[in-house]
């Protein structure tokens, strides 16, 4: 006759993942006792954001002039909305003493993607369909400009 080894109360046999899912929390420790080891996705996206915007933000600042740039998780779209698409972005020209505001909307630009290199190559497009709008280039120029 076989006895069940979790029946029988052996210590060690019983596993933490007892129904298929996988390790409970984070499988790294953090450096500092009470803050996260790992970012969230939403500051993965940010960072992300910052990396394609920075080298074009150096790049035209004389001609940019003050720009703010932000991430927000999605839009706020109105009930009225006829467009079958979601933005991905918007563009608030400044005026006034005011900066001008470029918004990545995060959900559906990370929606549209399958993978980090689509994520990033998305991202970059983005920005420079924004900033060539922002600074009466095509997208191509703001590109030929960045790749110098």
């Amino acid at each position: 006759m076989e006895i069940d080894a979790r029946a029988a109360g052996r210590p060690g046999t019983r596993t933490r993942d007892r129904r298929g899912r996988g390790m409970r929390g984070p499988g790294v420790r953090p450096e500092r006792p009470g803050t996260p080891a790992l970012r969230t996705a939403r500051e993965r996206f940010d960072q992300l954001v910052l990396d394609v915007v920075t080298p074009l933000d150096e790049r035209w600042q004389r001609r940019l002039g003050l720009v703010e740039y932000a991430v927000e998780d999605a839009p706020m779209i109105p009930d009225d909305w006829d467009e079958s698409t979601v933005p991905l972005s918007s563009l608030v020209r400044g005026s006034s003493g005011e900066p001008t505001r470029l918004v990545v909307f995060r959900r559906p630009v990370e929606h549209r993607a399958e993978s980090r290199a689509e994520l990033e190559a998305l991202v970059h497009t983005i920005v420079v369909e924004q900033l060539a709008d922002l600074l009466d280039l095509t997208p191509e120029q703001v590109e030929d400009s960045d790749r110098d």
